[in-house]
């Protein structure tokens, strides 16, 4: 993305717990001179104590997010395995541009004239699925609706093949139109692939995605697979 003659380097990425996505942040932000400016990431799995983990480990960076474990600690032990969560990550240089706007199930923040969402959607198999996309995406737009003068960009897990045709990805699809939104792997056909494989099981999918309300923005999309 570009901004005042700038480049914006926005990566998302699906951590599937902090301990094994960290390897693959510290690669990214290891160069001093080719750091991200935003990294949006998703399912970290760490509880509201242990989100100064990104603070401590990536201190070139703030960090605005959430845990979606805050009600199972505050209710008790816990129990199985962790799950959830979304960050934001925020170059430090960025700062004096930057106001964080909310967090919750997703993450929005303005970088000068962009709003970048930060989103997760339930997989497939979580009670009320539909409903809660049903009730992120409009309330989305409405948290966004003040910056009207801002250009969108949103990333994220949604979970999804945006090429299907089940209930949730006529959801997102339907959001998509109302709001004039594109996918960037729409602007980019060649460089389409998919971003989630498990060779073990033979499984691969194409869930996450980059959606932008200016296309002529976009300088570039690299598709990047999670093993």
């Amino acid at each position: 993305m570009e901004s005042d003659s700038n480049k914006l380097e926005i990566v998302s990425y699906n951590m599937h717990g902090f301990m094994q996505g960290y390897s693959v942040l510290e690669d990214l932000t290891k160069n001093a001179d080719n750091r991200p400016d935003l990294l949006l990431l998703q399912e970290h799995w760490l509880t509201p104590a242990n989100l100064n983990k990104f603070d401590k480990y990536f201190p070139e960076y703030f960090s605005f997010g959430s845990s979606a474990m805050s009600n199972c600690v505050a209710a008790g032990m816990l129990r199985g395995r962790p799950f959830g969560g979304v960050m934001t990550l925020i170059n430090k240089r960025l700062r004096k541009v930057v106001e964080t706007v909310y967090y919750e199930r997703f993450v929005i923040v303005r970088v000068a004239n962009y709003i970048v969402i930060n989103v997760y959607l339930p997989s497939a198999g979580s009670s009320d699925r539909l409903f809660i996309c049903d009730e992120v995406l409009p309330n989305i737009f409405v948290q966004c609706e003040r910056f009207y003068e801002c250009e969108l960009i949103i990333g994220g897990d949604f979970n999804v093949n945006l090429d299907g045709c089940d209930s949730v990805a006529n959801c997102v699809n339907k959001f998509l139109m109302d709001h004039l939104l594109i996918r960037c792997d729409s602007i980019f056909p060649s460089r389409k692939s998919v971003t989630y494989v498990n060779e073990a099981l033979g499984h691969e999918s194409c869930i996450d995605y980059l959606l932008v309300s200016n296309n002529h923005d976009v300088m570039i999309m690299q598709s990047w697979t999670r093993m």
